[in-house]
């Protein structure tokens, strides 16, 4: 590594908007909140994504805390990209930007012009019950 990452803002807000900031990772990251995905399957989910923009925002994301990457020992090699701890815990901040994105929209009378949400609200995954009560 050639040192540390690029400075990131002071103001707590404007450094949370600079880390999610780019035009695909809330996409990337929504689709890595159901589990690690391979490169290949990532840019089938966001299809209109060139794969040079792909792996730009997935190593932004890494550098930044939110995505990991590993690579297994095969041949050929795999790699998958997950989102971390820190990367899921945007998944509530996330589904309230597009919550209020909707509202803004619907506030100008512009809800005609908007894309529908691909972030919602999931059930939490429990561990399977242990049985025999």
């Amino acid at each position: 590594m050639t040192g540390p990452i690029k400075r990131l803002p002071m103001l707590p807000a404007e450094r949370a908007l600079k880390v999610i900031s780019g035009r695909w990772k809330a996409v990337i990251l929504y689709h890595l909140f159901d589990g690690p995905r391979r490169l290949s399957a990532l840019k089938s989910q966001v299809p209109t994504i060139t794969q040079k923009v792909l792996i730009q925002q997935l190593r932004e994301m890494e550098e930044h805390g939110l995505v990991s990457r590993e690579i297994f020992a095969e041949i050929p090699s795999r790699v998958e990209y997950s989102a971390t701890p820190l990367g899921l815990s945007l998944e509530p901040i996330l589904l309230a930007l597009c919550e209020w994105g909707q509202h803004h929209a619907d506030e100008l009378d512009e809800q005609d012009h908007l894309a529908d949400c691909i972030i919602r609200p999931r059930q939490p995954q429990h561990a399977p019950a242990a049985s025999g009560n």
